[in-house]
C-alpha cells in the first residue's frame, strides 16, 4: 500500500493533514529551498500537535555534502525527536558523507536520502545508502519551478529506482511537485509513499494546506484503479518525453530510537 506523505510547516497544518488522512507528517519550510529546515521551536510545536498519532520526518536543510557538517545537522535534527531524518544528495562529497552517517544509523537514527530527479541522480547511491544503514531513499526535485518529477524521469527509471530500493531493503518514496494527475500514473509502480506539498494547498507550495485538497489526495490514493506496471511505465514516460535513465518496512510504525 502506498502511503500519503504530507509536508507541513505549522502545528495547524499537521493537525489538518492528520484529520485528512495523511500517513506520514513531513516537517519542511518551503520558503527555505527544496528541503528547507524548520526552526527547532516550530518542530517541537508540530511534534506536540502530532502527539504520536503519525510518524514524523524532517529535513536538515539544503546542506552541501561534507561529512562533519552533515553528520552534525543529522544528529541535531534527530535530537528534536522526529522519527525520520531526511537529507538531500546535494553537491559535495557523497561517498565520504554517506560513510560517516553510518555512525548515526548505528545509533538508531532513521535516515532517508533524497536524490534529485532534475540533477542526474546516480542510482548507485541506493546501494551505498543501504550499506551505511539508511532507512530509505526517495526521489524529489531540487528546482520546484522546473516541473514535476515525471517531467525529469521516465517511468522506467522510476521503476528501476523503486526496484533497487526494494532489493537493498530500503523504503522508496517519490515526490517533487506532484499533482493529483500523477497519482494514477505512479501508484502502479508501488512506491512506499508519495509526497506532496503544492497539491495539498489551494494556492501553491507556499500557501497553507487546504482540507479539501488533502481529502482529494487521500481519496485518490485509496480509490485509484490498479493499473499494470507496464501501463504506469508508459504513462509516466509520456509525461517525461525527454527524460533519460539515470546512471546506474513500514513507515507507519513510529518506534522510538
Amino acid at each position: 500500500m502506498t502511503r500519503l506523505l504530507a509536508s507541513v510547516r505549522t502545528p495547524g497544518e499537521a493537525r489538518l493533514a492528520i484529520a485528512g488522512g495523511a500517513d506520514i507528517i513531513d516537517l519542511k519550510e518551503p520558503a527555505q529551498g527544496a528541503l528547507g529546515r524548520l526552526p527547532d521551536a516550530t518542530i517541537a510545536a508540530i511534534l506536540r500537535a502530532i502527539a504520536g498519532r503519525r510518524p514524523s520526518s524532517a529535513t536538515i536543510g539544503d546542506v552541501p555534502l561534507a561529512p562533519e557538517p552533515v553528520l552534525a545537522a543529522v544528529r541535531a535534527m534527530a535530537a528534536t525527536g522526529v522519527d525520520i531524518v531526511k537529507l538531500g544528495i546535494f553537491t559535495g562529497d557523497a561517498e565520504a558523507t554517506l560513510a560517516v552517517l553510518g555512525a548515526a544509523a548505528r545509533d538508531g537514527v532513521r535516515l532517508v536520502a533524497v536524490l534529485f530527479a532534475d540533477r542526474a541522480p546516480d542510482l548507485a547511491l541506493v546501494a551505498r545508502c543501504a550499506a551505511a544503514g539508511f532507512y530509505g531513499v526517495m526521489l524529489d526535485t531540487a528546482d520546484k519551478s522546473a516541473g514535476p518529477l515525471t517531467r525529469h524521469l521516465a517511468g522506467t527509471a522510476l521503476e528501476r529506482f523503486i526496484a533497487s530500493a526494494r532489493q537493498h531493503g530500503l523504503l522508496a518514496g517519490l515526490a517533487g511537485s506532484l499533482a493529483a494527475a500523477d497519482v494514477p500514473r505512479l501508484l502502479p509502480l508501488q512506491p512506499d509513499y508519495l509526497g506532496f506539498r503544492s497539491a495539498l494547498t489551494a494556492g501553491g507550495r507556499a500557501a497553507p494546506l487546504d482540507a479539501a485538497a488533502v481529502a482529494r489526495l487521500r481519496a485518490l490514493l485509496d480509490g485509484a484503479a490498479p493499473a499494470s506496471k507496464a501501463t504506469a511505465t508508459a504513462g509516466a514516460a509520456s509525461a517525461a518525453p525527454a527524460a533519460t535513465a539515470p546512471s546506474a518496512a513500514s513507515m507507519m510504525s513510529s518506534k522510538p530510537r
